[in-house]
């Protein structure tokens, strides 16, 4: 559970966190901990738009590079490290700045998360086969007829979380939207004292143009030669959580030759944009945060208005 005295800051993809973070760094003493399943990765720098190297000496921060792409990284170790990382960084006397769209991990930190199964090589290879057969949109409509709330928020071509959907419900019995809502409520359960900072456009059209800017900084940057020297390390593959983020899977597949190079651009903007309505829908969930209009002119004003705010009186 997510301790008293701190401070969160949540958003969809490309509404500027890393900005209003680091203008919160510059106007109070805090220490930054990432809430972002991506930024873990070691070598994954231009597709997860991870902050440059002058950002991160800027401000302490913490959970960015501390996994090679070869290994996973769960909600719950991201709840452990983060509630270690709170209660060191409150012993050093500043505050704990929490930085991310991972809206499980919050969710996770804030009310708890059920025990869900364990992955399961035999059912997944099951699914997997499954899946070779008769295409994941079956297998999407298998999910929609045995859990229709993971279901509706699931791409037809989603295939991490629709296999990992079908292996929690043929492991279990239950669906994996009862793991996600029992004992849910963030407001009941997360502490008062904590702000909890969403950054939410008032025009889905501003958060579009920033995602298709943002893609094409990225491919500009070098994503596909990023992607490129991953792949000639030979241990990775496009099924690891790693490989599958947001990018990263579109730039895998081109070089799999999936579909023409050229269609890049297209499909690595419209999987962001997938990814954002997603995290919108996750913030809309959390009725006790503070809404910041991040298309607004005063945007950031008003966040550091928030915080001072809250840094004056967090009771």
């Amino acid at each position: 559970m997510l301790t008293d005295n701190c401070i969160a800051l949540a958003g969809p993809t490309a509404s500027g966190k890393t900005a209003a973070a680091l203008a919160i760094a510059r106007a109070h003493d805090v220490e930054i901990i990432s809430v972002d399943s991506a930024l873990v990765y070691r070598g994954m720098d231009i597709g997860t738009a991870k902050p440059s190297a002058d950002e991160l000496a800027a401000v302490p921060h913490h959970l960015i590079n501390i996994r090679d792409p070869l290994q996973a990284y769960s909600a719950a170790e991201f709840v452990t490290d983060a509630q270690r990382l709170i209660a060191e960084i409150q012993a050093r006397g500043r505050l704990p700045l929490l930085v991310g769209g991972t809206m499980l991990y919050f969710k996770a930190l804030m009310v708890g998360i059920d025990a869900m199964p364990k992955a399961d090589p035999a059912l997944r290879a099951a699914i997997e086969e499954q899946a070779r057969t008769q295409g994941w949109a079956a297998l999407h409509a298998e999910l929609a007829r045995v859990d229709p709330v993971t279901a509706q928020r699931l791409h037809p071509a989603d295939s991490q979380r629709i296999q990992r959907a079908l292996e929690v419900f043929r492991a279990s019995g239950q669906p994996l939207s009862s793991f996600h809502t029992q004992g849910a409520g963030f407001a009941a359960s997360a502490s008062a004292a904590t702000l909890l900072i969403s950054l939410e456009p008032s025009e889905r059209a501003w958060l579009h143009q920033r995602i298709a800017q943002r893609f094409d900084a990225m491919l500009e940057a070098g994503l596909i030669d990023e992607v490129k020297a991953l792949r000639a390390r030979g241990d990775l593959h496009a099924d690891l959580p790693s490989m599958r983020c947001v990018g990263y899977r579109q730039t895998w597949e081109a070089l799999d030759g999936l579909w023409p190079m050229n269609e890049l651009r297209d499909k690595g903007i419209f999987a962001t944009r997938q990814l954002a309505k997603r995290q919108l829908t996750w913030l809309r969930s959390m009725p006790q945060r503070q809404i910041v209009a991040c298309d607004a002119p005063d945007a950031l004003a008003q966040v550091l208005a928030r915080v001072q705010t809250f840094v004056a009186d967090p009771a």
